[in-house]
């Protein structure tokens, strides 16, 4: 097979001549097949991945991504299985996600080398792999449902920014507007209890970021959605994307991000939802609850759907093992949890929900039936560790999916 060989540039990614050699790894560069097997053509949405002719001189592909993610300061995770005494010996508190300083994530890594667990299956206990929460549902998208997605941000010109590229590009997801930066890329050190509960503690405070001057107009013309991830640190960058966005006539996903991030940060977020630019929002059971102000309402999941329903077309809390609650409109849905699953790392779940959700909007299902493809979407990735799913487990998902009365996607797999 043929390879277009991918180098890193101060700006862009560059495509250069064709190069006939394995795939290879180190020095920052990469490799993405030039040559593909054509996907059966299902919607506007399902789209080869790109060819040699497909690229103009500065990257960029021809054919607009489908769905765009913005990843302010792309990530990379270091998911480890360790037993629970590790908690509170870390920043803050157990479960969520919240930014540590480098020093603070220098001895957390520290410490998970004597709190590791035995991994089942003989795998590695320590998994490193591009991460962050709209990598993992756009990864998802491009990967298991076919749907062509790229991602707009930056990432280091280090190891890490290397290790972010290949991993993405290797999925097809369009990298051509992620902007590599002379700095260190972010990471996220992600804590996988017994119970296969997680807790992140992301470092971004010297990470490469695209700033909220450096995004473009064009950068956002001809794709249909627009996934985001709330953060405080990012709402400058945040808000320029949605103005963008929403002069190319792009939908907006909203992911609340964690229970610690709605309760610090409460306020913007309602200002953000009040302004009417989000279209869905996704929220998990805590941050639902964070959601509602202490005596101002029951906390319950059904009361953060009404409050998001007053911003939103769509509206999503994710119940866990009890499936999900979901709204678009005036219509409420619940679905439970689908295909029996023992959950080795919960990292994921969320946002591989969102992937499936949003898959199901691109297709125009049914509320019900996004909220079972997200069902189906999300238990794929608690099988295993990390973000990143599994081709098996892709294949159980599908099987899901024909056991509930859905179309499996129709993937190209060459890769």
């Amino acid at each position: 097979m043929e390879y277009i060989i991918i180098q890193r540039s101060n700006g862009y990614i560059n495509n250069k001549k064709p190069f006939n050699k394995k795939r290879r790894q180190g020095n920052g560069a990469f490799f993405l097949p030039q040559k593909h097997q054509k996907a059966p053509i299902m919607g506007a949405e399902f789209i080869p991945k790109p060819s040699e002719n497909d690229y103009n001189l500065s990257g960029d592909c021809e054919t607009a991504p489908v769905i765009l993610g913005l990843l302010p300061a792309a990530l990379v995770d270091h998911i480890a299985r360790v037993d629970l005494s590790i908690l509170p010996t870390i920043p803050g508190e157990p479960g969520g996600s919240f930014p540590v300083s480098p020093e603070e994530l220098k001895d957390i890594l520290r410490e998970v080398d004597t709190h590791i667990l035995s991994s089942p299956n003989k795998l590695p206990p320590v998994k490193t792999i591009a991460g962050g929460s709209v990598t993992n549902t756009v990864r998802g998208l491009a990967a298991g449902f076919g749907i062509s997605c790229g991602v707009i941000g930056a990432c280091g010109d280090d190891e890490q920014g290397a290790l972010f590229l290949k991993n993405m590009s290797f999925y097809g997801v369009n990298i051509s507007r992620l902007r590599v930066k002379d700095e260190h890329t972010g990471q996220c050190v992600c804590l996988v209890d017994p119970l296969g509960n997680r807790t992140m503690r992301p470092c971004i405070s010297t990470a490469a970021k695209v700033q909220a001057g450096e995004l473009k107009r064009e950068d956002f013309k001809g794709s249909k959605w627009l996934v985001l991830r709330y953060s405080i640190y990012n709402l400058e960058v945040i808000n320029a994307a949605i103005k963008f966005a929403k002069q190319e006539g792009l939908l907006i996903s909203l992911d609340l991000a964690s229970f610690e991030m709605v309760r610090k940060f409460r306020k913007p977020l309602l200002e953000l939802l009040e302004s009417g630019n989000i279209d869905l929002c996704f929220a998990n059971e805590d941050e639902a609850a964070e959601l509602l102000l202490s005596g101002e309402q029951v906390a319950r999941p059904e009361a953060a759907l009404d409050v998001l329903g007053k911003y939103c077309q769509w509206a999503v809390v994710t119940l866990g093992a009890n499936g999900c609650i979901a709204r678009y409109k005036k219509e409420v849905v619940r679905v439970p949890a689908i295909g029996q699953t023992k959950a080795i790392d919960a990292t994921g779940a969320g946002d591989l929900f969102a992937g499936g959700f949003l898959y199901g909007l691109v297709k125009g299902l049914s509320l019900e039936e996004c909220c079972v493809v997200g069902s189906c979407s999300g238990g794929s990735v608690i099988r295993s560790l990390g973000g990143e799913v599994s081709p098996e487990n892709w294949q159980w998902m599908y099987k899901q999916l024909k056991t509930e009365g859905l179309l499996a996607p129709t993937v190209v797999n060459d890769l």
